[in-house]
């Protein structure tokens, strides 16, 4: 995948990827300058890792792709979103720790 194991998402790439993948998508709606997205970033990249081949984490930078942030209804930030066969099937406003966003994540395998 590329850029390791999250996939970067924007305006141009997010439908024809979150298409293509099998299984839930945790998508991270975030900014450069957003506090609590960047302490939440470890976390996301250590349940990618762990969950890599049964679960996908992507993230969307809301500054560079405005488009997505508004068809999905992004207030506020972090936002995650988990998409199941291309629809929104749950989602967490704000920082959590990784257990909580392990869990919003695992309740959409199978």
């Amino acid at each position: 995948m590329p850029n390791g194991p999250i996939l970067h998402l924007n305006d141009d790439n997010f439908d024809a990827e979150i298409s293509k993948l099998a299984g839930p998508v945790l998508v991270d709606f975030w900014a450069g300058w957003c506090g609590p997205c960047k302490a939440i970033a470890p976390a996301l990249e250590q349940i990618a890792a762990e969950m890599a081949g049964r679960a996908a984490v992507a993230k969307v930078d809301v500054d560079e792709s405005g488009d997505l942030a508004n068809r999905f209804g992004v207030r506020s930030i972090p936002m995650l979103m988990v998409f199941k066969d291309g629809r929104v099937v749950d989602q967490m406003v704000g920082a959590a720790p990784k257990e909580q966003i392990r869990r919003l994540l695992e309740k959409h395998l199978g």
